[in-house]
């Protein structure tokens, strides 16, 4: 298979374009767990070097499933975390939590629970609109300068907050949802090319598999059917050719569509179809 070039994170990090993401990884029952603890075991087997997890993800069970799934770690791998979002004591709803205390409490577990000594690559879940993002970006920073986490990503932002918070930190990741059927976010995208800050798209396939005769799902299934694969992977290669700094993280808990998702990764779109796959008209 012909591997797509790989990125460095933050300049220095490398890992492969395609990683994977966890979060439709089950933890239980076991009969599920033990399904997910092999989807994780053969993605690393087919070269996924850069693994997505967060304490949101089962309020760190996710996590404790790849640790299962993967520890010791082999050499190269990156398990990527996400912290900001917490359980409301009074509600029992998931919230929005940019506290320091909450921040620095679930960077330093989510170590325990992943048996790191510093998180390779750590990311803003969500920015916290109630506490101020220099407060949020300075504990992480703190936490970094401590030695506990080696580069700090952010997710789900706009162009402006990816501005500012360059002005406090320096930005190794962004994720934000982002295919070719939804580029809400293509600025943020713009702007992580120009700056070289490494894109992780979530959601990267949703709406691949919609039947449609025409429009963008359509031509995509279109594309699909004249290089002979699926529309997923067409969906994916659209991704890795879509900018340098695009390393996307499909996420799966069956063995065969993981295989399809890696399998993307030989497509090659040509220019005529590349084209075909733009914005559609309003």
């Amino acid at each position: 298979m012909t591997e797509p070039s790989g990125f460095l994170i933050g300049g220095d990090l490398a890992v492969q374009r395609l990683g994977f993401g966890a979060m439709q990884l089950p933890a239980s029952p076991a009969a599920a767990r033990e399904n997910a603890i092999a989807v994780a075991r053969r993605a690393v087997e087919l070269g996924v070097t850069l693994i997505d997890t967060a304490y949101l993800y089962g309020a760190g069970a996710n996590e404790e499933l790849l640790v299962e799934a993967l520890h010791p770690y082999p050499d190269g791998l990156v398990i990527t975390t996400k912290v900001g979002v917490a359980r409301s004591a009074a509600t029992g709803e998931w919230e929005l939590a940019g506290r320091p205390e909450v921040l620095r409490d679930q960077v330093e577990r989510g170590l325990t629970r992943l048996r790191l000594e510093r998180h390779a690559l750590l990311q803003l879940h969500r920015v916290d609109p109630e506490v101020p993002l220099a407060d949020q970006l300075g504990t992480l920073r703190e936490l970094r300068d401590e030695g506990k986490i080696a580069r700090i990503g952010l997710s789900e932002i706009t162009a402006g907050q990816l501005a500012e918070a360059r002005q406090i930190i320096e930005v190794a990741s962004v994720q934000n949802r982002y295919s070719v059927f939804d580029r809400e976010h293509e600025p943020v995208l713009d702007a992580c090319t120009a700056a070289g800050i490494a894109f992780l798209p979530w959601r990267p396939v949703a709406g691949a598999g919609e039947e449609a005769a025409g429009g963008l799902p359509g031509e995509v299934a279109a594309v699909a059917a004249e290089l002979g694969a699926t529309p997923t992977q067409v969906a994916l290669a659209w991704l890795l050719e879509r900018s340098p700094v695009v390393l996307p993280i499909p996420g799966t808990a069956d063995l065969a569509h993981l295989e399809e998702n890696v399998a993307a990764q030989r497509i090659r779109l040509t220019p005529g179809q590349r084209g075909r796959l733009r914005v559609p008209a309003a």
